[in-house]
């Protein structure tokens, strides 16, 4: 597999460790063609994970074989690649590593990190999340064009609580769309925030989108993913490559872009020729700053008018004040 390579990264050099490893067989990309792509994409992809605590989801032997989430700072970090103390819903708490530079997300592809999950929080600040995360994600019987459609009508729901998302391809057949936040709701709050949007989004569109956390009630249609802004749920980040045969990444998008893209003409090698050619379409983002009030007021109004209150939480939390039983309808009832 050859002699390590290094690879200059801004004023630092990381070293790239059996470079010739193949990670993606079926396209034969390498370890050193996924370091140079994160090196390609690197000011985007810093500016997506900037001061984040981030898990790490690496295959160190490629797609096909074994791999792990970590969560906490791997014991040989560079002591310039700076840490964040997270919590998570059990008390416990780690230690992630918080990119500041783009030869931190360099090193970290070195160690087969495919993917990046940004917390939606900085390492200044680890209780109030500065983003608000939406996740579009089809069910089976839909597909991106499904996806397509309730992004649209989520962009004009967003738009009348006075809020703007940025939109990417996931990486598979779905949609999400982060809107910057000013860091000054917990966790519960923007979830509750989520949860609203999602059930306005859903009033408008029942027959195409769904609340339903169970997978049988969902049926054929959107499922918003509120969960994906609970505490210690985390959404790829942008640039972030997946760990799929074809090697996709999660793609930034113009709005304008949504109807026509398609989630494959994303990948290892497209998106470095996309990114010098545009840039990094979501490089305003960090400029704006944008405020819950009015979806919290609609989050009260559904509860006082309709009666509709919390969702159930992922099964790893502990037991939420106001959630609902978190059994599955079909065990309920038995």
């Amino acid at each position: 597999m050859g002699e390590s390579v290094e690879l200059t990264v801004g004023g630092r050099t990381v070293r790239v460790t059996n470079p010739g490893k193949v990670y993606f067989p079926e396209r034969g990309f390498t370890k050193l063609d996924l370091a140079r792509y994160y090196l390609a994409v690197g000011e985007g992809a810093l500016r997506a994970l900037r001061d984040r605590p981030t898990t790490l989801e690496r295959y160190p032997d490629g797609v096909d074989g074994e791999s792990f989430f970590q969560k906490r700072a791997p014991k040989n970090l560079p002591e310039w690649i700076p840490t964040g103390r997270i919590s998570f819903p059990s008390g416990r708490h780690a230690d992630e590593i918080c990119p500041t530079e783009t030869a931190a997300v360099v090193w970290a592809a070195n160690l087969g990190s495919l993917t990046f999950h940004p917390w939606p929080v900085r390492r200044g600040d680890t209780e109030h999340p500065d983003e608000l995360r939406i996740d579009l994600d089809p069910q089976p019987g839909t597909d991106y064009e499904d996806a397509v459609r309730a992004a649209g009508e989520l962009r004009e729901v967003l738009d009348e609580l006075g809020l703007r998302g940025w939109p990417k391809t996931s990486g598979g057949r779905g949609l999400h769309v982060f809107v910057p936040i000013a860091p000054e709701w917990t966790f519960t709050q923007v979830r509750r925030s989520a949860i609203a949007i999602a059930r306005e989004l859903e009033r408008r569109a029942p027959e195409r989108v769904t609340t339903k956390w169970w997978k049988e009630e969902r049926g054929q249609k959107i499922f918003v993913d509120y969960n994906q802004t609970a505490r210690d749920r985390t959404i790829a980040s942008a640039y972030s490559v997946r760990p799929r045969s074809h090697a996709p990444v999660s793609a930034p998008l113009r709005w304008e872009e949504v109807p026509d893209a398609r989630p494959r003409d994303f990948d290892l090698a497209t998106m470095p020729v996309r990114y010098r050619e545009l840039g990094d379409v979501h490089a305003d983002m960090d400029e704006h700053t944008f405020r819950l009030e009015a979806a919290l007021e609609l989050a009260a109004r559904d509860e006082r008018e309709h009666g509709l209150g919390d969702l159930p939480y992922p099964p790893e939390h502990p037991k939420m004040a106001g959630e609902p039983k978190r059994v599955q309808p079909s065990r309920a009832k038995e």
